[in-house]
């Protein structure tokens, strides 16, 4: 038997055993249950936010019927305070939050890291004055914050993604900087200071990929809190302003008439639930895999 084995590994035909090979690239994220559900979620709301324009049975704008009419004749989820089709409306509500919400959420958490990476890299003075600067923001409430301006310069699209990518900035900056500081004393940034490294150059091949999964939270939560926000603000009269349909102005609108007519009400707050659960779900899930990924790496 030994001189089989011995004559089958000099000719080479003996298999040797290999590591069962990890997943790759999408394939590796895509395993996380908490993911695809995240992704269905998302899809399903991004789905009627971009074709639900082109496909409402009704002008949105128009009256059909009676006010606050059940289902049926014609009106699959009934009508609205004005006789408006509801599904027209939701279906034609997203188109605005679908990017306004995305923008916001980048906008904030970009900026934010960067104040963030800023602060604990440099330290020292800089970090005392982006701080401080910080909690001058953080310390007006973000709705609040939001209403200032918008009830002087008027409630523009541009302006609302800016007021409360500005608004959440804050707090990413804050977390990034308290993840990114126990990154900065390690030995290899030092020495990278040491041999010259120009400071972007390490800020972003050193520090940045040992914070990708926090920061992955950070944007779904983000997003999550860019959703409500709009919502909010539509939802009281200083977003979306009518006739435009709009998720959240559809709530404020048909709230007197929740006994009656209830899919007015719950249709858009369910695609606001999606839009907002997916995409929390989708960051958590993909830095839960990159944690995970990072520790067995790391061993």
């Amino acid at each position: 038997m030994a001189n089989v084995d011995s004559r089958e590994a000099a000719s080479g035909t003996i298999e040797i055993p290999r590591a069962r090979r990890r997943p790759k690239g999408i394939a590796r994220f895509w395993r996380s249950g908490q993911l695809r559900l995240g992704v269905l979620f998302l899809v399903v709301a991004s789905l009627v936010a971009l074709i639900g324009p082109f496909v409402t049975p009704y002008d949105p704008s128009v009256s059909i019927g009676l006010p606050y009419a059940p289902p049926g004749d014609g009106a699959l989820l009934g009508t609205d305070m004005l006789g408006r089709d509801v599904l027209s409306r939701v279906l034609a509500g997203g188109s605005n939050i679908i990017w306004m919400a995305p923008v916001a959420a980048l906008v904030s958490t970009g900026l934010g890291a960067a104040v963030g990476l800023a602060a604990a890299y440099f330290g020292g003075a800089v970090d005392t004055v982006l701080m401080r600067l910080m909690d001058f923001v953080l310390a007006f409430p973000s709705l609040v914050f939001t209403l200032l301006f918008v009830s002087i310069i008027g409630p523009q699209p541009w302006l609302l993604v800016v007021l409360v990518a500005i608004a959440l900035l804050p707090g990413v900056a804050r977390v990034v900087r308290g993840t990114a500081q126990p990154v900065v004393g390690r030995e290899y940034v030092q020495w990278a200071k040491t041999v010259g490294m120009p400071s972007g150059r390490i800020l972003r091949q050193e520090i940045l990929p040992n914070i990708t999964s926090p920061l992955f939270v950070e944007l779904g939560i983000r997003l999550m809190i860019s959703i409500n926000l709009l919502a909010s603000l539509s939802f009281i009269g200083y977003g979306i302003q009518p006739p435009t349909p709009d998720w959240g102005l559809m709530v404020s609108e048909n709230r007197t008439g929740l006994s009656t007519q209830a899919f007015s009400v719950l249709a858009p707050i369910v695609l606001i639930v999606l839009f907002t659960v997916g995409g929390n779900l989708i960051s958590e899930g993909a830095a839960r895999v990159m944690a995970r990924t990072e520790g067995r790496d790391s061993r």
